[in-house]
């Protein structure tokens, strides 16, 4: 019975480091992981002039696979350029090129324009096809990169096809990383919205 007793005392030294795992486990257990940082691309800055459209209709855009996520992709073309790979803690808050038919919606609506879905059905009205190539961050160095966007955009009026352009933009990101790569994306986008519209404007759709 002695050597029992003897075995369950417990010396002050022993005491200190019992307590202390106590405290460290308690404290890795009550720890969150981190919330993911949500991001879009902003409130659009007023565009100076936007060139007047008739009524146009916007069918679902066509990613690819790989974009096709909220995942914010960057590409280090220093190292390998056909590798996009995301953020790790950082996402869109909805796909990034349902984020830039939103941007183009706003834009055109902005402008005076109508905009329906290509579901609609709205007989004589254009439709709108739009083809999501890029949508990332590229570095050039460690510290250096540009948001990439490219599109293509199809004006379709029923099976007949009115006009098509591939459209790419770059933007430089204030800073190398996510927050940067966000700014020089939103940035980018814009442009390329900018030049879709002067294009449409010059197509000469019926009013």
């Amino acid at each position: 019975m002695n050597t029992e007793r003897h075995a369950m005392t417990l010396t002050p030294s022993r005491l200190i480091a019992l307590l202390l795992a106590c405290l460290l486990f308690s404290g890795c257990t009550s720890m969150k992981k981190p919330q993911p940082g949500l991001f879009d691309l902003g409130l659009a800055p007023p565009a100076a002039t936007i060139p007047a459209l008739p009524a146009l209709a916007l069918a679902d855009v066509d990613t690819p696979e790989w974009l096709d996520s909220p995942a914010i992709f960057y590409r280090l073309n220093y190292a390998s350029q056909h590798q996009p790979r995301p953020y790790a803690n950082s996402r869109w808050s909805m796909p990034p090129a349902q984020l830039f038919a939103q941007r183009l919606k706003s834009r055109i609506v902005q402008g005076g324009g109508t905009l329906l879905s290509a579901s609609d059905g709205a007989a004589g009205v254009p439709v709108l096809r739009l083809e999501a190539e890029e949508f990332s961050q590229v570095f050039t160095s460690a510290g250096q990169s540009d948001g990439l966007v490219a599109m293509r955009l199809s004006v379709l009026d029923g099976r007949r096809l009115l006009g098509q352009k591939s459209f790419l933009r770059r933007a430089p990101a204030p800073s190398a990383d996510v927050e940067g790569g966000v700014a020089a994306l939103a940035a980018a986008s814009d442009a390329v919205i900018a030049d879709m519209l002067q294009w449409l404007a010059g197509l000469g759709l019926a009013h």
